[in-house]
């Protein structure tokens, strides 16, 4: 079965490159951006790692962590950590889960036969604190993931979690917000927003981002 948004996020046991893991256990009270990979000693997959190093500092201020997983060995891992801090710039700082069974990487519907039955695609899942599916994303082995996207997918999350708001096409952190429809009582809504709003149409009420002076 897939793993849809809302669903609890399966909990598993696994080795990585910074020991055995229970995957709730681990991720505690995080957000957590868990996202496979092809293969290791890949062109693609070396340069998206060591982006995804560099973002440590952005995700902790979030409150979040990576986590990544392939069906390569751990020795296969920890040799290729080593190319991706010569060539990024970056040593991976974040887990890397050996998954040469397939057992966890079945379990996230990674394995997509029709695309390549021996290698995972580029799956990601955003997954809350308290362990639910909050979204997912697939690529093709082939194309590269923007992971300037998953963080600011990660902002619309947090945000849109502690407010009556979505946010529009393009949006990121600190520009104008959607006020949602379900939102109807004037003084409800003056209270939520007291920096004002436009309304363009009765179902589209634009204001400037709540948690931002």
């Amino acid at each position: 079965m897939s793993l849809l948004i809302g669903d609890t996020a399966p909990d598993f046991e696994a080795e990585t490159t910074e020991g055995r893991i229970r995957f709730h256990q681990w991720a505690g009270t995080d957000w957590v951006i868990f996202f496979s990979h092809p293969a290791d000693f890949t062109p693609v997959c070396t340069t998206e790692l060591g982006y995804t190093a560099k973002l440590k500092g952005e995700f902790e201020k979030r409150g979040a962590k990576a986590l990544v997983i392939s069906v390569d060995t751990l020795e296969h891992h920890q040799t290729w950590s080593a190319d991706i801090e010569e060539t990024q710039g970056t040593a991976v700082n974040f887990p890397m889960i050996a998954d040469t069974n397939r057992k966890v990487a079945t379990l996230y519907n990674m394995i997509h036969p029709n695309a390549d039955p021996k290698v995972t695609v580029r799956a990601v899942y955003v997954i809350d604190p308290d362990k639910k599916i909050r979204a997912s994303i697939i690529y093709p082995p082939s194309t590269g993931r923007n992971f300037d996207e998953v963080l600011r997918l990660l902002d619309s999350l947090q945000l849109t979690d502690g407010y009556k708001v979505a946010t529009p096409v393009n949006w990121v952190d600190g520009e104008d917000v959607i006020i949602v429809p379900s939102l109807q009582d004037p003084a409800e809504i003056a209270r939520l927003f007291p920096n004002g709003y436009k309304t363009l149409k009765s179902y589209l009420r634009v204001t400037p981002q709540p948690n931002k002076a």
